[in-house]
């Protein structure tokens, strides 16, 4: 009597029994698939996840060997009901696979460690199916070749992939011929299968419609409808190994890093070079003989196997900064920082005493640090973030410094209004670059020293003024803000033409160079121009500038101080009256108790 095999879900769905037949390891045998392995299965591909379709592909192989006389096929035992189905986790249908061996006096296979361990324990004979190192190639990875950064496959759509480096890369075109769904669903099969049996290879996350695998150095996304509107697989890898000394670092910066930041933000756009950079500095710290650990979700940092990589455990990440605070590492770097919670355990593990790493998506260095306010208290953040690094393009584009001082804040000149103040500094001159302070029951960033534009942005710039010269005959001063936004002054009597009937000048010009413009009057200096007597008093819910009755219909700047505030028009009292509760009410009501002088400029 030949013998029997009951098998279990983990291992039909890393696809090693259909190879055992085919090797020749497993002939002339009965296999039987429990019903609720395959109701398991069922479940798993109606919920849309890749392990279900897996596991279904793999009985068809069986199927086609059991069709050629091969071995023999069966399914036994009894359907599990929706309530064993969701308790499966709690382990409803192992219990009910080990039942049906038991009875039909099989061999139970199975790749879940746990499963083979209970088997033993109830008696059962058990052939463990222990993962092995993978020597095939997924055929996914042919799109790779050295310069690859990311291949983008999609359902009736050409393979393309970015190929070059951060900031340096070309989108290009791998095949003219379109892929089909079928051929991704392989390549999504075959990358899961692998995945699972690779010792360098896990499924990081899997939900109806998504599933992300990390597969040695490459992290691979496969979307599915509903959730995406084809199929569609991404794979993602780092193009080079960058050590820290790879980046052109100061002296000044060097010793920071090494002896002195303890908590580091890199911030940066996406594909910028930010998780690079963090990988540099984790290795750097490794061979200063610091214990390092990573935080990431999913894990795709290439560090070396001395840098323990953990996951949200339990699916959280609070989870884990409480092992970490208990494991107490040197550093910790945490990879990525997007959600409130996010910053508040950096915040925890950093107050805690351990030295942190966080990339932050950001586009600007400033924006890394505003992430905190609001989620920190103010006073604390240079104690939870010393150091910004901005990367672009691969590389360090600016670097500042965080202090606490107290003094009067830029702009303002009255002693007695100096209070605790953030600076944030040009890390290489110690240059105040920002202040952040208390504003009333505002929080204000405010920029003390001009920035000066980059190459990129003086030449958009120049961009605008010819573009604006050539529809409107009209001279400009432009000041690009970003790259994508830019503020156009001009004479009043030029701004209708710049404009055009109902936009549709500077629309074209926004649309042939691709920013948003903000056409605005041209300003005089307000050194040299007329100052008026103003008069601030609360009446009603309002609180009132009073300027006299012959400034009527006047347009008027309005400062606290030095500080520019806004501008207006004098009302026909002669005043100009702000509602109490708004923005700007309660701003003057804080100027005003705090002794700030408030004074109007003429236009």
């Amino acid at each position: 009597m030949s013998k029997a095999y009951v098998v279990d879900t983990s291992v039909v769905v890393d696809g090693r029994i259909s190879r055992m037949v085919e090797g020749g390891e497993l002939r002339d045998c009965e296999i039987v698939v429990p019903q609720a392995v395959l109701a398991e299965l069922e479940h798993q591909a109606n919920s849309g996840r890749d392990s279900g379709f897996s596991g279904l592909a793999e009985l068809r192989r069986l199927r086609e060997f059991a069709d050629q006389g091969r071995v023999r096929l069966s399914f036994a035992g009894q359907r599990p009901t929706a309530d064993q189905l969701a308790g499966a986790a709690a382990g409803a249908i192992d219990a009910a696979i080990r039942d049906l061996a038991r009875e039909r006096g099989a061999v139970l296979v199975t790749s879940d460690a746990v499963m083979a361990e209970v088997g033993r324990v109830e008696g059962l004979e058990v052939m463990f199916l222990k993962p092995l190192p993978v020597e095939r190639k997924p055929k996914l990875l042919k799109y790779f070749d050295e310069n690859t950064m990311s291949v983008h496959l999609k359902d009736r759509v050409r393979p393309m992939a970015k190929v070059g480096r951060p900031g340096k890369f070309v989108l290009k075109v791998l095949d003219e011929r379109p892929l089909t769904e079928e051929e991704l669903r392989e390549m999504a099969r075959e990358i899961i299968e692998l995945a699972r049996q690779d010792p360098d290879g896990f499924i990081e996350l899997e939900r109806e419609g998504a599933t992300i695998v990390q597969f040695h150095e490459y992290r691979i996304a496969i979307a599915r409808p509903p959730f995406s509107d084809g199929f569609e697989i991404t794979a993602v890898r780092p193009v080079a190994e960058v050590k820290l000394e790879d980046y052109r670092l100061s002296d000044k910066l060097k010793e920071r890093l090494s002896k002195q930041a303890e908590g580091v933000l890199i911030a940066g756009p996406p594909g910028a070079g930010k998780s690079t950079f963090a990988q540099a500095l984790a290795e750097l710290y490794r061979k200063q003989g610091k214990i390092v650990k990573t935080m990431e979700s999913p894990r795709d940092l290439q560090v070396s196997d001395e840098i323990t990589q953990y996951s949200p455990l339990e699916g959280d990440m609070e989870r884990t900064a409480d092992v970490l605070l208990l494991v107490r590492p040197d550093y910790t770097i945490y990879d990525e920082m997007r959600k409130t919670k996010d910053f508040q355990i950096f915040t925890d593990m950093r107050l805690a005493g351990i030295g942190m790493v966080g990339v932050v998506h950001a586009t600007r260095a400033i924006d890394a640090i505003q992430r905190l306010i609001g989620r920190v208290e103010l006073g604390m953040i240079p104690m939870i973030a010393d150091t910004v690094i901005f990367i672009k393009d691969g590389e360090i584009k600016e670097v500042y410094s965080l202090k606490s001082v107290v003094k009067v804040p830029h702009g303002m000149i009255e002693a007695d209004l100096a209070r605790p103040i953030i600076q944030v500094c040009d890390f290489e001159t110690d240059e105040p670059v920002y202040e952040i302070y208390s504003f009333g029951e505002e929080i204000v960033v405010m920029p003390v020293r001009r920035r000066e534009p980059s190459k990129a942005e003086r030449k958009l710039a120049e961009e605008i003024r010819r573009e604006i010269k050539r529809r409107a005959r009209a001279d400009v001063d432009v000041e690009v803000l970003s790259e994508g936004e830019a503020i156009v002054r001009a004479d009043p009597e030029a701004i209708p033409k710049i404009i055009g009937r109902g936009g549709r000048t500077i629309d074209a010009v926004q649309r042939r160079l691709g920013v948003k413009i903000d056409v605005r009057e041209r300003e005089e200096p307000a050194e040299g121009r007329e100052e008026l007597e103003v008069e601030v008093k609360e009446e009603g819910g309002h609180v009132i500038l009073m300027l006299g009755r012959e400034h009527r219909g006047e347009n008027v700047e309005i400062y606290a101080g030095d500080a520019f505030l806004f501008k207006a028009t004098v009302g026909a009292r002669g005043d100009i009256r702000i509602e109490r509760g708004s923005e700007f009410g309660r701003q003057l009501k804080s100027l005003v108790e705090q002794g700030v002088p408030i004074r109007a400029v003429r236009a």
